[in-house]
């Protein structure tokens, strides 16, 4: 019976992701002889790594002769951030697409706008064809709409401002009182009804962590002629929007 074959590690990479951890150790820095003791390397390899670091942005040193974290550490951060929601509300939609067999969509307010978090899709249920770009025409859209619906008048108001009430096929609502009723009596479920596309219909619930500070929608679409069935599963939905909100609140 053959062993299990061992991954193939570069060990300079290793002695690199050591001396970062390193630094990110010391809020307020470290010299190279005390990172270099603390990450168990040459004193010489350690003043290369950080030569290194610094030129692609990881790592700087300051007047002082101490070491930080460099801007591109943040950068990575953030974007670790996203992925990090991805890894959690993936899943949940990649379910309720197979029990639906409908494209499943999750948005979220934020940093006053509305945005398109993630799709999940699949040959025998394809997304909606963004031919015009979310934020410009989330009035258009089940999961706009219903993030919308959550805000109040002052910050709707706010958001329309911004985002003129474009007008994309025959059945977009084009005037805010007219939108603001539809959002006061959609009873939790909002429907788009070939209001961003035609021949595309789309259905959503909020989903709003226990703090109420993330503001989302869980949506699917699917051709009209499906809508009446969706809405009918609205239990569904409003069950992996719970399934969404709890992932937000970890």
């Amino acid at each position: 019976m053959e062993e299990p074959r061992k991954p193939t590690l570069i060990a300079s990479v290793q002695r690199a992701l050591r001396l970062m951890e390193a630094v990110a150790a010391h809020p307020n820095g470290a010299p190279a002889k005390q990172l270099a003791r603390e990450a168990r390397l040459p004193l010489g390899t350690t003043y290369h790594l950080l030569r290194t670091l610094a030129h692609e942005g990881y790592a700087t040193r300051l007047s002082d002769g101490v070491w930080v974290l460099g801007d591109r550490v943040d950068t990575l951060h953030g974007r670790s951030r996203a992925q990090q929601l991805l890894a959690r509300v993936r899943p949940t939609l990649s379910a309720l697409r197979d029990e639906l067999g409908a494209a499943a969509y999750f948005g979220m307010h934020v940093d006053d706008e509305i945005r398109l978090i993630d799709v999940v899709d699949g040959p025998r249920a394809p997304r909606v064809d963004q031919w015009v770009g979310f934020q410009d025409a989330a009035h258009a859209t089940a999961v706009g709409k219903c993030v919308l619906g959550q805000l109040d008048d002052d910050r709707r108001r706010d958001y329309l401002s911004r985002h003129p009430l474009v007008d994309l096929t025959p059945n977009t609502i084009t005037e805010p009182g007219r939108l603001f009723r539809a959002l006061d009596t959609s009873n939790g479920l909002v429907v788009d009804r070939e209001e961003y596309a035609l021949g595309t219909g789309c259905a959503a619930v909020p989903v709003t962590d226990e703090t109420g500070t993330a503001v989302g929608a869980l949506a699917v679409s699917c051709p009209p002629r499906r809508l009446p069935k969706i809405e009918k599963s609205v239990h569904l939905l409003r069950a992996t929007a719970n399934r969404l909100q709890r992932a937000l609140s970890l």
